[in-house]
Protein backbone atom coordinates (compact mmCIF):
# COMPACT_ATOMS: atom_id res chain seq x y z
CA UNK A 1 0.00 0.00 0.00
CA UNK A 2 1.31 3.52 -0.84
CA UNK A 3 0.68 6.46 1.60
CA UNK A 4 1.04 9.92 -0.57
CA UNK A 5 1.01 13.15 1.36
CA UNK A 6 -0.15 16.48 -0.70
CA UNK A 7 -3.17 14.66 -2.28
CA UNK A 8 -4.89 17.70 -2.47
CA UNK A 9 -2.97 19.56 -4.36
CA UNK A 10 -1.88 19.58 -8.11
CA UNK A 11 0.55 17.18 -8.24
CA UNK A 12 -1.19 14.47 -5.69
CA UNK A 13 -4.38 14.99 -7.26
CA UNK A 14 -3.34 13.13 -10.50
CA UNK A 15 -0.66 11.02 -8.50
CA UNK A 16 -4.20 9.71 -6.71
CA UNK A 17 -6.40 9.30 -9.99
CA UNK A 18 -3.46 7.72 -11.46
CA UNK A 19 -3.08 5.18 -8.62
CA UNK A 20 -7.08 5.00 -8.77
CA UNK A 21 -6.88 3.87 -12.25
CA UNK A 22 -4.25 1.68 -11.49
CA UNK A 23 -5.99 -0.33 -9.15
CA UNK A 24 -3.44 0.56 -6.75
CA UNK A 25 -4.19 0.80 -2.76
CA UNK A 26 -3.26 3.79 -1.19
CA UNK A 27 -4.00 6.39 1.57
CA UNK A 28 -4.04 10.31 0.79
CA UNK A 29 -3.10 12.43 3.69
CA UNK A 30 -5.07 15.56 3.96
CA UNK A 31 -5.59 18.57 6.42
CA UNK A 32 -8.74 18.74 7.88
CA UNK A 33 -8.48 22.45 6.21
CA UNK A 34 -7.81 21.40 2.99
CA UNK A 35 -10.28 21.80 -0.18
CA UNK A 36 -11.28 19.43 -2.22
CA UNK A 37 -12.54 20.95 -5.16
CA UNK A 38 -8.86 20.84 -7.28
CA UNK A 39 -8.98 17.17 -6.71
CA UNK A 40 -12.92 16.48 -7.52
CA UNK A 41 -12.24 18.18 -10.67
CA UNK A 42 -9.47 16.62 -11.93
CA UNK A 43 -11.31 13.13 -11.38
CA UNK A 44 -14.67 14.61 -12.77
CA UNK A 45 -13.00 15.94 -15.88
CA UNK A 46 -11.50 12.43 -16.88
CA UNK A 47 -14.95 10.70 -15.98
CA UNK A 48 -13.40 9.05 -12.75
CA UNK A 49 -16.11 10.94 -10.32
CA UNK A 50 -16.75 7.19 -9.01
CA UNK A 51 -13.13 6.75 -8.00
CA UNK A 52 -13.12 9.52 -6.19
CA UNK A 53 -15.27 9.01 -3.42
CA UNK A 54 -13.29 5.38 -3.26
CA UNK A 55 -10.37 7.97 -2.05
CA UNK A 56 -9.06 6.58 1.58
CA UNK A 57 -8.57 10.20 3.33
CA UNK A 58 -6.65 10.01 6.27
CA UNK A 59 -6.56 13.59 7.78
CA UNK A 60 -3.87 15.08 9.36
CA UNK A 61 -0.41 16.80 8.68
CA UNK A 62 3.29 16.38 7.54
CA UNK A 63 3.98 18.26 10.96
CA UNK A 64 1.91 16.40 13.22
CA UNK A 65 3.69 13.27 13.47
CA UNK A 66 0.95 11.24 15.21
CA UNK A 67 -1.03 11.38 11.80
CA UNK A 68 1.81 10.54 9.55
CA UNK A 69 2.10 7.37 11.95
CA UNK A 70 -1.35 6.37 11.67
CA UNK A 71 -1.04 7.18 7.55
CA UNK A 72 2.34 5.03 7.16
CA UNK A 73 0.48 2.22 9.05
CA UNK A 74 0.27 -1.33 6.74
CA UNK A 75 1.97 1.24 3.89
CA UNK A 76 5.65 0.12 2.14
CA UNK A 77 5.79 2.99 0.18
CA UNK A 78 5.14 6.58 0.52
CA UNK A 79 4.97 9.61 -2.33
CA UNK A 80 5.45 12.77 -0.57
CA UNK A 81 3.95 15.50 -3.09
CA UNK A 82 2.71 17.94 -0.20
CA UNK A 83 4.69 21.40 -0.30
CA UNK A 84 4.52 24.71 0.08
CA UNK A 85 5.10 27.40 -3.44
CA UNK A 86 5.38 30.96 -1.87
CA UNK A 87 7.95 33.71 -2.87
CA UNK A 88 6.44 36.28 -0.85
CA UNK A 89 8.69 37.31 1.67
CA UNK A 90 6.59 37.09 4.74
CA UNK A 91 6.56 33.29 4.18
CA UNK A 92 10.13 32.56 5.04
CA UNK A 93 8.77 30.30 8.46
CA UNK A 94 5.90 28.86 6.91
CA UNK A 95 8.42 27.22 3.80
CA UNK A 96 11.22 26.33 6.78
CA UNK A 97 8.22 24.85 8.36
CA UNK A 98 6.02 23.20 5.53
CA UNK A 99 9.28 22.32 2.99
CA UNK A 100 12.06 21.46 5.09
CA UNK A 101 10.37 20.04 8.89
CA UNK A 102 7.99 18.87 7.00
CA UNK A 103 9.74 16.42 4.81
CA UNK A 104 12.53 15.42 7.45
CA UNK A 105 8.92 14.11 9.45
CA UNK A 106 8.13 12.08 5.87
CA UNK A 107 11.75 10.45 5.85
CA UNK A 108 11.69 9.82 9.82
CA UNK A 109 8.36 8.38 9.77
CA UNK A 110 9.19 6.17 7.06
CA UNK A 111 13.06 5.07 8.14
CA UNK A 112 11.18 4.09 11.86
CA UNK A 113 8.19 2.01 9.92
CA UNK A 114 10.73 0.52 7.32
CA UNK A 115 9.27 1.94 4.31
CA UNK A 116 10.58 0.28 0.96
CA UNK A 117 10.80 2.83 -1.06
CA UNK A 118 10.19 6.84 -1.17
CA UNK A 119 8.92 9.35 -4.14
CA UNK A 120 9.62 12.81 -3.77
CA UNK A 121 8.53 16.13 -5.44
CA UNK A 122 11.30 18.12 -5.38
CA UNK A 123 12.39 21.26 -7.84
CA UNK A 124 14.15 22.36 -10.59
CA UNK A 125 15.13 25.13 -7.77
CA UNK A 126 17.59 22.78 -5.93
CA UNK A 127 19.68 22.87 -9.30
CA UNK A 128 22.56 25.06 -10.09
CA UNK A 129 22.57 27.99 -12.13
CA UNK A 130 23.69 27.98 -15.68
CA UNK A 131 24.80 30.61 -18.11
CA UNK A 132 22.95 31.23 -21.61
CA UNK A 133 24.99 28.64 -23.22
CA UNK A 134 24.69 25.50 -20.97
CA UNK A 135 22.01 23.51 -20.12
CA UNK A 136 21.17 22.50 -16.32
CA UNK A 137 20.79 18.89 -15.65
CA UNK A 138 20.96 16.72 -12.62
CA UNK A 139 24.55 17.01 -12.02
CA UNK A 140 24.28 21.04 -11.58
CA UNK A 141 24.35 21.20 -7.84
CA UNK A 142 23.02 23.86 -6.26
CA UNK A 143 25.95 27.05 -4.75
CA UNK A 144 23.83 29.44 -2.34
CA UNK A 145 24.05 33.03 -3.46
CA UNK A 146 22.38 36.50 -2.57
CA UNK A 147 19.60 35.77 -5.66
CA UNK A 148 18.18 32.17 -4.26
CA UNK A 149 14.47 32.84 -3.27
CA UNK A 150 13.65 31.42 -0.25
CA UNK A 151 11.42 29.15 -1.93
CA UNK A 152 14.75 27.62 -3.48
CA UNK A 153 16.66 27.43 -0.25
CA UNK A 154 13.71 25.15 1.06
CA UNK A 155 13.58 22.93 -0.89
CA UNK A 156 17.50 22.41 -1.57
CA UNK A 157 17.14 21.81 2.58
CA UNK A 158 14.01 19.71 2.10
CA UNK A 159 15.71 17.44 -0.90
CA UNK A 160 18.83 17.46 1.44
CA UNK A 161 16.65 15.66 4.05
CA UNK A 162 15.50 12.82 1.60
CA UNK A 163 19.55 12.55 0.47
CA UNK A 164 20.16 11.78 4.20
CA UNK A 165 17.53 9.33 4.58
CA UNK A 166 19.09 7.44 1.57
CA UNK A 167 22.09 7.51 3.26
CA UNK A 168 20.53 5.83 6.46
CA UNK A 169 18.95 3.25 4.48
CA UNK A 170 16.27 4.62 2.50
CA UNK A 171 15.49 3.68 -0.98
CA UNK A 172 14.00 6.85 -3.02
CA UNK A 173 13.29 8.47 -5.79
CA UNK A 174 13.59 12.12 -6.81
CA UNK A 175 11.99 14.29 -9.59
CA UNK A 176 12.15 17.96 -10.09
CA UNK A 177 10.05 19.37 -12.00
CA UNK A 178 10.07 22.42 -14.01
CA UNK A 179 7.22 25.37 -14.19
CA UNK A 180 4.33 22.74 -14.13
CA UNK A 181 1.64 23.73 -16.49
CA UNK A 182 -2.01 21.79 -14.92
CA UNK A 183 -5.35 22.58 -14.05
CA UNK A 184 -5.60 23.51 -10.58
CA UNK A 185 -6.93 26.33 -8.67
CA UNK A 186 -6.19 29.49 -11.29
CA UNK A 187 -5.39 31.92 -8.51
CA UNK A 188 -2.76 29.98 -7.07
CA UNK A 189 0.90 28.57 -8.23
CA UNK A 190 1.87 28.57 -11.79
CA UNK A 191 -1.87 28.20 -12.71
CA UNK A 192 -2.40 31.96 -12.38
CA UNK A 193 -0.03 32.34 -15.82
CA UNK A 194 -3.05 31.25 -17.81
CA UNK A 195 -5.30 33.59 -15.72
CA UNK A 196 -3.30 36.60 -15.95
CA UNK A 197 -2.81 36.02 -19.88
CA UNK A 198 -6.76 35.58 -20.22
CA UNK A 199 -7.19 38.93 -18.38
CA UNK A 200 -4.97 40.62 -21.04
CA UNK A 201 -1.44 40.33 -19.92
CA UNK A 202 0.74 43.27 -21.18
CA UNK A 203 4.38 42.82 -20.16
CA UNK A 204 6.75 40.17 -21.41
CA UNK A 205 10.28 39.48 -20.16
CA UNK A 206 13.69 38.70 -21.72
CA UNK A 207 14.27 35.41 -19.36
CA UNK A 208 13.61 32.04 -20.20
CA UNK A 209 12.90 28.67 -18.43
CA UNK A 210 10.87 24.81 -18.43
CA UNK A 211 7.82 24.02 -18.92
CA UNK A 212 6.35 20.59 -18.16
CA UNK A 213 3.01 19.33 -18.54
CA UNK A 214 1.19 17.94 -14.85
CA UNK A 215 0.34 14.73 -15.94
CA UNK A 216 4.06 13.46 -16.96
CA UNK A 217 4.80 15.00 -13.51
CA UNK A 218 2.57 12.39 -11.91
CA UNK A 219 3.24 9.92 -14.72
CA UNK A 220 7.04 9.96 -14.58
CA UNK A 221 6.85 9.64 -10.63
CA UNK A 222 5.25 6.88 -10.37
CA UNK A 223 6.84 5.01 -13.17
CA UNK A 224 9.67 5.51 -11.21
CA UNK A 225 8.45 4.68 -7.75
CA UNK A 226 7.33 1.00 -9.91
CA UNK A 227 10.99 1.05 -11.24
CA UNK A 228 14.18 -1.04 -9.83
CA UNK A 229 15.91 2.77 -9.97
CA UNK A 230 16.99 3.74 -6.37
CA UNK A 231 18.21 6.97 -4.85
CA UNK A 232 18.64 8.71 -8.20
CA UNK A 233 16.88 12.10 -9.03
CA UNK A 234 15.53 12.99 -12.53
CA UNK A 235 14.23 16.52 -14.05
CA UNK A 236 11.29 16.68 -15.76
CA UNK A 237 10.92 19.11 -18.12
CA UNK A 238 8.42 19.16 -21.53
CA UNK A 239 9.71 22.51 -23.20
CA UNK A 240 12.09 25.45 -22.72
CA UNK A 241 10.90 28.37 -23.61
CA UNK A 242 11.21 31.88 -23.78
CA UNK A 243 8.40 33.08 -21.78
CA UNK A 244 7.32 35.30 -24.09
CA UNK A 245 6.76 32.70 -26.44
CA UNK A 246 5.19 30.66 -23.98
CA UNK A 247 2.94 33.82 -22.66
CA UNK A 248 1.93 34.22 -26.77
CA UNK A 249 0.95 30.52 -27.03
CA UNK A 250 -1.56 30.66 -24.38
CA UNK A 251 -2.74 34.19 -25.87
CA UNK A 252 -3.36 32.37 -29.13
CA UNK A 253 -5.71 29.85 -27.65
CA UNK A 254 -7.38 32.37 -25.70
CA UNK A 255 -7.83 34.53 -28.27
CA UNK A 256 -6.25 37.60 -26.30
CA UNK A 257 -3.74 40.05 -27.38
CA UNK A 258 0.04 39.05 -27.14
CA UNK A 259 2.16 40.60 -24.37
CA UNK A 260 3.98 43.50 -26.34
CA UNK A 261 5.80 45.46 -23.83
CA UNK A 262 9.26 44.51 -22.93
CA UNK A 263 9.93 44.84 -18.83
CA UNK A 264 13.74 46.70 -18.90
CA UNK A 265 15.85 45.78 -15.89
CA UNK A 266 14.35 49.29 -14.61
CA UNK A 267 10.90 48.62 -15.00
CA UNK A 268 11.34 45.59 -13.26
CA UNK A 269 12.69 47.21 -10.04
CA UNK A 270 9.88 49.61 -9.72
CA UNK A 271 7.04 47.20 -10.40
CA UNK A 272 8.25 44.98 -7.39
CA UNK A 273 8.24 47.67 -5.31
CA UNK A 274 5.00 49.51 -5.95
CA UNK A 275 3.37 46.20 -5.55
CA UNK A 276 4.70 45.75 -2.50
CA UNK A 277 3.50 48.79 -1.08
CA UNK A 278 0.39 48.16 -2.55
CA UNK A 279 -0.08 44.76 -0.64
CA UNK A 280 1.12 46.40 2.16
CA UNK A 281 -1.84 48.21 2.37
CA UNK A 282 -4.17 46.04 1.22
CA UNK A 283 -3.23 43.28 3.37
CA UNK A 284 -3.41 41.14 0.06
CA UNK A 285 -1.20 39.05 -1.02
CA UNK A 286 1.61 40.46 -3.29
CA UNK A 287 1.19 39.10 -7.18
CA UNK A 288 5.07 40.23 -8.02
CA UNK A 289 7.67 39.91 -5.85
CA UNK A 290 11.47 41.14 -5.60
CA UNK A 291 12.04 37.32 -6.18
CA UNK A 292 9.68 36.25 -8.67
CA UNK A 293 10.98 39.85 -10.56
CA UNK A 294 14.98 38.45 -11.02
CA UNK A 295 13.59 34.95 -11.67
CA UNK A 296 11.41 36.48 -14.87
CA UNK A 297 14.45 38.61 -15.97
CA UNK A 298 16.79 34.91 -16.32
CA UNK A 299 17.51 32.54 -18.91
CA UNK A 300 17.36 28.95 -17.82
CA UNK A 301 17.28 25.53 -19.58
CA UNK A 302 16.69 22.23 -18.47
CA UNK A 303 17.73 18.87 -19.98
CA UNK A 304 15.34 15.60 -19.45
CA UNK A 305 17.87 13.47 -21.06
CA UNK A 306 18.26 11.60 -18.09
CA UNK A 307 15.09 10.09 -17.23
CA UNK A 308 14.43 10.25 -20.97
CA UNK A 309 16.81 7.31 -21.42
CA UNK A 310 16.58 5.84 -18.09
CA UNK A 311 12.64 4.86 -18.84
CA UNK A 312 12.18 6.02 -22.49
CA UNK A 313 10.29 8.66 -21.30
CA UNK A 314 8.13 10.76 -23.97
CA UNK A 315 6.84 14.47 -22.86
CA UNK A 316 3.83 15.63 -23.79
CA UNK A 317 3.93 18.34 -26.82
CA UNK A 318 4.23 21.66 -25.43
CA UNK A 319 1.36 23.03 -27.77
CA UNK A 320 -1.14 20.10 -26.82
CA UNK A 321 -0.27 21.22 -23.03
CA UNK A 322 -1.31 24.97 -23.19
CA UNK A 323 -4.45 24.33 -25.68
CA UNK A 324 -5.42 21.45 -23.45
CA UNK A 325 -5.21 23.67 -20.18
CA UNK A 326 -6.64 26.84 -22.22
CA UNK A 327 -9.42 25.25 -23.00
CA UNK A 328 -9.81 23.94 -19.49
CA UNK A 329 -9.53 27.05 -18.13
CA UNK A 330 -12.34 28.54 -20.83
CA UNK A 331 -14.85 25.50 -19.56
CA UNK A 332 -14.32 26.67 -15.80
CA UNK A 333 -15.84 30.20 -16.65
CA UNK A 334 -18.45 29.15 -18.44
Amino acid sequence: MIFVTGGSGLVGSYILLKLCQQGKEFKALKRASSSLEVCKRIFTYYNSADLFAQINWVVGDINDIPSLELGVKDCDMILHCAGLVSFAPSDLDLLKKVNIEGTANIVNVALSHKIKKLGYISSIATLGSNSNEKIVDEECYFKSSKSDSNYAISKYYAEQEVWRAVAEGLDAVIVNPSVILGPGDWQKGSSQIFQKIYNGLKYYTSGSTGYVDVDDVAESLLHLLFSDINNERFIVNGANLKYRDCFDMIAVNFKRPKATIKVTPFIKEIAWRVEAILSFFSGRRPLLTKETANNAMRNRRFSSAKIEKAIGFKFTEINSTIKKYSDWFITDLI
